[in-house]
């Protein structure tokens, strides 16, 4: 299991350095403002996946193990196509009341953000689908690829060709997108067998249940992090957007630590029967994924403003605040993304649904009383007031199935004596 988070784990690293490198050339060279525009597309495009993965997100790594690929397949490519076309239908629609359409969408990028949702549907299809697998490493080979031709596109666009406007950023990240598409099809289309199909019928019916629960979890997550966009772009304009979003990039980097574990542990818990064991992994993993944010949040809180000043621009002076703000929510936010997984892979999707509500719940009255008054500050706060709400639903529920206690998420013998094992494999391994 090692092998598996050590290489999730350097992919996501990997991931965080060309994310930062991204965001420097994007912020030297575009500005706070085109950044922060470029930001905005990536939300939306983020927005619009909700719809796509109803059918063709991650409850596909759940359901791997139990229908045949060939019906996933069909499913999913159909509902993607199919709503891509309503998404169109509803921008040309909108494309009728202009002024409302570019407070959803930056003028300009509504076709951009289209295809972005188009491609990121297929490679994200690909990704659940190893992950369902527990074909670990090709999740992490089209990963590294993605986030490789995306700095490499991105330095091109730059350098080469001058674009200094937020579509240097938008080309940068679909190209990127497409390539590791591609790649992800060549690994993925082996495993097709001729096996024929499963009850169409069923299958959508029971996707779609699942998916559901799991689709307005994210929507109301999502819009948990729109709002306070929405609201700092009404109040302090583009650039303090721009500022925002890179000290959350940098902050919330972090959570490629949670996110290494939760992948691996995702992938575990949607191929296990034994709740038991389910629930020692989780409270293991809690542990592992609250220790190394805390200390890498340590490390970015602790270097001075003046770094983060040479490295993007003056323009980033109070960044630093949105880091310090949003540390401790993040410390929750790892804490957090591990219940979320052992919910949603042992198939009950229902409370990260129920956590997210509960966090919308505080996310709604913090930032109307702090954003407007304290702007990239008070829109830190209210994530960080999100972040652990979410957290401490999850945790009840959690307890109330586990009889799981606080002492549980101190480390103990057994859990050192799992680390020693599992080191020993991972080098006996090579």
């Amino acid at each position: 299991m090692f092998k598996k988070i050590l290489g999730t784990g350097a992919t996501r690293i990997l991931n965080l350095l060309i994310g930062f490198a991204n965001m420097m050339l994007g912020a030297k060279i575009l500005g706070a403002a085109e950044w922060g525009i470029g930001y905005m597309v990536v939300v939306d495009v983020s927005f619009l996946l909700i719809g796509v993965e109803l059918l063709a997100g991650s409850g596909l790594v759940y359901f791997t193990p139990r229908k045949k690929l060939s019906t996933l397949m069909l499913v999913s490519y159909s509902w993607i196509i199919v709503a891509i076309a309503l998404y169109a239908l509803a921008f040309w629609l909108l494309s009728y009341f202009p002024d409302t359409f570019d407070n959803i969408v930056p003028q300009g990028y509504a076709k951009i953000t289209l295809l972005m949702v188009l491609v990121y549907s297929f490679h994200n299809f690909n990704l659940n689908i190893f992950l369902g697998k527990e074909k670990v490493h090709l999740y992490n080979w089209v990963f590294s690829i993605q986030i490789v031709t995306q700095i490499a596109v991105m330095c091109l666009l730059l350098f080469v060709f001058h674009i200094t406007d937020a579509h240097a950023f938008i080309y940068s990240l679909l190209s990127g997108y497409s390539i590791a598409t591609i790649t992800g099809f060549c690994f993925l289309l082996p495993m097709v067998k001729k096996e024929g199909f499963d009850s169409i019928k069923v299958t959508v019916k029971e996707m779609f249940s699942y998916g559901t629960i799991i689709q307005l979890s994210t929507l109301v997550s999502t819009l948990n992090k729109r709002l306070s966009m929405f609201l700092l772009k009404q109040h302090w304009g583009d650039e303090r957007v721009g500022v925002f979003s890179s000290g959350t990039q940098i902050t919330e980097g972090v959570k490629i630590i949670g996110n290494s574990l939760a992948l691996v542990q995702f992938s575990a818990l949607s191929n296990m029967t034994d709740r038991k064991e389910a629930v020692k992994l989780t409270l293991r993993f809690i542990k592992i994924a609250v220790l190394f944010t805390f200390l890498a949040l340590a490390v970015i809180v602790l270097l001075p403003t003046s770094f983060y000043e040479w490295v993007l621009s003056k323009e980033f002076s109070e960044i630093k605040h949105v880091m310090l703000y949003m540390s401790p929510g993040i410390i929750f936010l790892a804490a957090h993304t591990i219940l979320a997984h052992y919910f949603s892979g042992t198939g009950q999707p229902k409370y990260n649904l129920y956590a997210s509500i509960t966090g919308l719940c505080f996310t709604i009255p913090s930032t109307l009383l702090l954003v407007k008054p304290f702007g990239i500050d008070g829109a830190a706060i209210s994530s960080s007031i999100t972040f652990a709400a979410s957290f401490t639903y999850h945790w009840i529920i959690f307890r109330k199935q586990s009889s799981a206690r606080i002492s549980d998420l101190l480390p103990n013998k057994e859990d050192w004596n799992w680390v020693r094992e599992e080191t020993r494999k991972l080098f006996n391994n090579k």
